[in-house]
């Protein structure tokens, strides 16, 4: 009896291991097939699809299959059991059944209402999407990658302009979509779809925050491949990237904004202390970024490590990687703080790096870039079927679209109209039309939105933030290109000769007169004199 019940424990343990195997050789093939499908698109010049569009559909197929082809669980598996004398949640928990002890460890609590028939099959669960893994180990790439290969020079000629959209635009967008969303709600409450004290306005304003969160990656890496007019990339690029870090941080502060007595008043000192811990996380985490990158650029250039290409570049990648982890160690946010180190990196260490680490650095984070984004892309997909709790209510998704694309537009046009009384370089009509199509929702809106399921709110913005996220990357990513047309914006321009251009353009006399008043004074000659030895 003894050597049977060994044998049984040996035999589910095989048999763990053998679905973690399962759960890898799915990813892979998904990632292969999406490869193949992108140099398929890329040789037959397709753009109407682009390469996450088709990790998304290779995910929801797999889903698909995963979901129904899969035995169904054990009767067992799902079945609570009640435990009277426990009195809280241990970590760890021995149990004795018929003299064989087993360990089980805490994974996470589940209210009553998220217990179903798919909560025992394990294939379903490990195909589920984990946060942790998102924000701790695909996120920071893609982050760090946006800001190490920033274009510099027109990133920082348009930086009013990127800080306006990205924080200004950014809450303009979570409260517009807050607002739309609050009466959404209440017209659900009087019809009795939900109840009053389930959806509180705080809710609508966090559903707000993490939709805000645009991600144009398809239309950015269009962009990229047709040389598209450098400001109008620049723009995108530069709020998509900074509005990343601040919706993240705006979602946190808005997670803890708990007025004392109403859910639904306005508590002034609730308030004052989100809005101060939102700059202080923004703050910390910039501070904590930079740092390690100015670390990082005195190393490489006060020590010979440029003699030893493979340390010097694996100093680099585990000194840029310590930021985020020092971040979140520290309770600020670590997309924000490798972010920033990014482009400090890219301004300061790049330049003392030798030739193979450059080249090493720029491959490596690009590589890694394209293979989490990809496999962000295909766990999209596969949520559809593998989250075991969705809620889809067909009032609030409406009103989810009808509010995200009036936020856009509240963020889009009357911010550009005020950037326009003081630019010297407009931002054109058709530029504007373009930033409004583009705020696609991607990969930051989904973590933020899976983060926290546990309730039935939760479970509605979680799936209505899904159906936005494909519908915006599947039709507005697909139809980039014809709109890029429509709107007769320049395509096939090189950064460089645009610039060149623009300079061979004004005389040396205008050259003269506008030198800024920053050229003339002496911090920022110290400045230049520092950064440029």
């Amino acid at each position: 009896m003894e050597k049977l019940k060994k044998y049984v424990s040996v035999k589910d343990e095989d048999q763990f291991y053998h679905q973690g195997a399962v759960e890898l050789l799915v990813f892979n093939f998904l990632l292969i097939l999406t490869i193949l499908t992108i140099w398929l698109f890329k040789n037959h010049r397709f753009r109407f699809l682009h390469e996450t569009g088709g990790a998304m559909l290779y995910g929801l197929v797999m889903g698909l299959i995963i979901r129904y082809a899969t035995k169904a669980p054990d009767v067992e598996s799902g079945t609570v059991y009640e435990c009277e004398k426990l009195k809280s949640g241990p970590p760890t928990l021995l149990i004795n059944i018929t003299n064989q002890v087993y360990e089980y460890q805490y994974k996470r609590e589940i209210s009553h209402h998220n217990v179903n028939g798919h909560q025992g099959n394990a294939m379903l669960q490990k195909m589920t999407f984990d946060p942790s893994i998102f924000f701790n180990i695909l996120l920071p790439p893609i982050i760090f990658h946006a800001g190490y290969s920033l274009k510099k020079r027109h990133f920082f000629r348009n930086l009013g302009s990127i800080l306006t959209y990205a924080f200004l635009g950014t809450a303009i967008s979570c409260i517009v979509i807050g607002l739309i969303m609050y009466g959404f709600v209440k017209a659900m409450v009087h019809i009795g779809q939900l109840k009053g004290w389930e959806f509180h306005f705080t809710d609508c304003l966090f559903f707000g925050s993490l939709m805000s969160a645009t991600d144009p990656v398809t239309v950015l890496a269009i962009f990229h491949e047709l040389h598209v007019d450098t400001d109008l990339y620049a723009l995108l690029f530069g709020e998509s990237v900074l509005n990343d870090a601040v919706a993240i941080v705006l979602t946190y502060s808005i997670s803890i904004y708990s007025p004392k007595e109403n859910p639904n008043a306005f508590d002034a000192a609730a308030f004052f202390q989100s809005v101060g811990n939102f700059l202080g996380i923004f703050a910390g985490s910039f501070a904590m970024g930079s740092s390690y990158a100015v670390v990082t650029a005195l190393l490489t250039k006060f020590t010979k490590l440029c003699e030893f290409p493979m340390l010097e570049t694996g100093l680099f990648f585990l000194l840029s990687w310590s930021a985020f982890l020092s971040a979140e160690a520290a309770g600020l946010t670590g997309i924000v703080a490798v972010l920033f180190c990014g482009v400090t990196q890219a301004h300061y260490t790049y330049n003392n790096l030798s030739p193979d680490s450059k080249m090493r650095t720029k491959q490596l984070f690009e590589f890694m870039n394209f293979l989490a984004e990809n496999v962000i892309f295909c766990y999209m997909g596969l949520a559809l079927f593998t989250f075991q709790n969705h809620l889809f209510n067909p009032l609030f998704i409406f009103g989810a679209f009808v509010a995200v694309f009036v936020a856009r537009a509240c963020n889009i046009y009357p911010l550009s109209f005020l950037l326009n009384l003081g630019r010297k370089q407009k931002i054109p009509r058709n530029f504007q039309h373009m930033m409004m199509f583009s705020g696609l929702r991607g990969a930051i809106a989904f973590a933020l939105a899976i983060r926290d399921t546990e309730s039935q709110p939760k479970q509605m913005m979680f799936t209505t933030a899904l159906l936005i996220v494909f519908f915006t990357v599947w039709v507005f990513g697909g139809g980039t290109t014809p709109m890029l047309t429509w709107l007769q914006i320049r395509v096939g321009i090189d950064p460089d000769e645009d610039l060149k251009t623009e300079a061979a353009s004004q005389s040396a006399s205008n050259l003269d007169k506008n030198t800024t008043k920053a050229e003339s004074a002496w911090l920022f000659r110290i400045w230049y004199g520092f950064d440029h030895n």
